[in-house]
């Protein structure tokens, strides 16, 4: 069983939710929940794990608030 970390924001145009695995190519999809779109990121990532081990290109490390006065 892999682990990775899927980055989660809301389109202000279509307000679908579209989430992506950072440093991961292709691995990103879109749907109108979380459940659906876990179910779809899940579905992408083992088909690009299908190729064999992936090459991140980055690693996810957090998010940050950042204040601007």
């Amino acid at each position: 069983m892999k682990n990775f970390t899927a980055v989660v924001e809301r389109d202000a145009v279509t307000g679908l939710l579209v989430g992506h695995v950072p440093g991961f190519p292709g691995a990103h999809s879109q749907a109108e929940s979380l459940d659906e779109l876990n179910t779809n990121l899940r579905e992408v990532i083992a088909m690009l794990l299908e190729d064999g081990e992936p090459v991140l290109e980055s690693e996810f490390i957090g998010t940050q608030s950042v204040a601007v006065a």
